[in-house]
């Protein structure tokens, strides 16, 4: 059941309110990014779901975040409410046909989906240092520690490899700062610091092994749809950095590892970022430098990116001028700063001789939006004021039970239950400590003249230094108890003795 052109999207209206035509996204213009915007409740999510359904059916895999668990009913069939069929009516969707989407659900607890993991070396420095929110000379510390990791050949899989190793940068700070810079033994603890506590916060069950293979977020069914897979991130929210840096790595992750493709009649995967404020939110210049770079040259890879937020003015501008295909719920206009985000976002569609854009921001409805989707030639369609379609699966959240049964029969079941914990950084790094500590051991043993040979009883005779002890024998006692030994009789050895104790109280 794959769709050949285009996704409904809903239908504009006319000044009087009327049906005006059916608004749609170009499925060749899927990759060149969206966004959609709009206050709580008004509407973002069933927008996304509608998207989301819309390229399955067209046979494009979707990777998506849940962050009210409102989005898991996707993978269930729809119900004919009345509110639902009376949308239906008004965009002329006929027939309004219900169905169950192919979901994969991931989770990176492993508690509502499968686990989803990624190395500390994949991640890379300048991620890392993010998620850490380290100050500039820490993130010059990670970045050497990411150098020694790859000159010495010590893999960095997960939190500990990374204590490891920065436990042994911290022995050998003087050493590594003559070769690579200032490697302080305060900054290097401040890290360590920073990693227990983003252990405790979760961040260890993220990193590790088998890492996720981009492969499986681009799966198809047989009957030609593309699967949907769905990230539980309502207690990954606990950590907002942690789940902007995550999406992050996998949006970068998709540009490194994908062929160029160019253009082409549909896109390879769409990847939803929603609450996409956190993103951006206290970046340094040079992440959203990233951002920018990978969602200008993603597309040429054949993946839209499709920004989901509150507000227009969380996204850049350099990153805003990216995003071709929009969707615009109500705003607010309370506060100066939401009054500027209903003009920029005003400003940003091609404007509609029929009515006013940035008081119609204001005056949109539940389920309404401003909409402007890429015609031909990639140009920008004259906004319009649209009724958006109701979904064809549930609307709301799914139960335990199903969401159990869902993961079980997941084409990856049991592919990433287990954590595999191979050989990395932290046994290395154990190994040649062990290593080093031996040698240390035999060296002393040498340099103390190596083992001698005791006698029971005379273990005092010589100091562990080999000096002679206050009580040693002199040479004469040792010539007399030679003499002892050599005598065979008891009356000789008695005199001999006797002759000895007279020498001793003599000295």
């Amino acid at each position: 059941m794959v769709d050949e052109t285009s996704i409904f999207i809903g239908a504009s209206r006319k000044p009087d309110d009327s049906y005006q035509r059916a608004e749609e996204l170009l499925l060749r213009y899927g990759n060149r990014h969206g966004l959609v915007t709009g206050a709580t409740g008004t509407g973002k999510t069933v927008s996304l779901q509608i998207l989301a359904e819309g390229f399955s059916n067209a046979g494009v895999p979707v990777f998506c975040a849940d962050i009210k668990g409102d989005l898991s009913g996707i993978s269930m069939m729809g119900e004919a409410k009345d509110f639902l069929v009376k949308r239906a009516g008004e965009v002329k969707l006929d027939p309004y046909q219900f169905q169950e989407f192919p979901v994969i659900f991931w989770d990176l607890f492993g508690e509502q989906g499968h686990p989803i993991r990624a190395t500390i070396s994949e991640m890379g420095p300048l991620l890392m240092s993010r998620l850490m929110n380290l100050t500039e000379a820490q993130e010059g510390v990670m970045n050497i520690a990411f150098r020694i990791a790859d000159e010495e050949g010590l893999l960095l899989l997960d939190l500990k490899d990374l204590q490891a190793l920065l436990a042994n940068m911290a022995d050998r700070a003087d050493q590594l700062s003559a070769r690579y810079g200032n490697v302080t033994k305060p900054s290097v603890g401040a890290i360590q610091r920073t990693l227990l506590v983003l252990e405790s916060q979760g961040a260890a069950n993220f990193f590790g092994e088998p890492a996720l293979r981009i492969a499986d977020l681009m799966r198809t069914t047989r009957d030609g749809r593309g699967a949907i897979s769905v990230l539980a991130a309502d207690k990954l929210m606990m950590n907002p950095r942690l789940y902007a840096t995550f999406l992050l790595w996998l949006m970068s992750e998709l540009f490194e590892e994908l062929p160029e493709v160019g253009d082409l009649d549909r896109p390879k995967l769409v990847f939803f970022f929603d609450e996409a404020h956190l993103l951006f939110e206290d970046a340094p210049k040079v992440l959203i430098d990233r951002v920018e770079q990978v969602v200008r040259l993603i597309r040429s890879k054949g993946v839209g990116v499709y920004f989901v937020t509150q507000n227009p003015l969380d996204i850049p501008e350099k990153v805003l001028a990216q995003l071709g295909n929009r969707v615009q719920h109500a705003l607010r206009a309370y506060t100066p700063r939401e009054q500027q985000a209903v003009r920029t976002a005003a400003e940003t569609f091609r404007p509609n001789p029929d009515f006013d854009c940035a008081t119609a921001i204001t005056q949109l409805a539940t389920g309404e939006a401003l909409v402007s989707m890429l015609e031909d030639k990639g140009v920008p369609a004259m906004v319009q004021r649209t009724l958006i379609r109701p979904p064809s699966s549930r609307l709301g959240p799914i139960t335990p039970n199903e969401r159990r049964k869902i993961i079980a029969e997941s084409p990856v079941a049991g592919q990433y239950d287990e954590t595999v914990d191979r050989e990395s950084a932290f046994e290395m790094l154990q190994k040649k400590a062990k290593e080093a500590q031996d040698a240390e051991a035999q060296a002393q043993q040498r340099n103390s003249g190596g083992s001698r040979w005791t006698i029971p009883g005379f273990d005092d005779v010589l100091g562990t230094s080999g000096r002679r002890s206050s009580n040693r024998q002199t040479v004469a006692e040792a010539a007399i108890k030679s003499v002892v030994r050599s005598v065979g009789s008891s009356v000789g050895r008695a005199i001999v003795r006797g002759i000895l104790g007279s020498l001793a109280r003599g000295r």
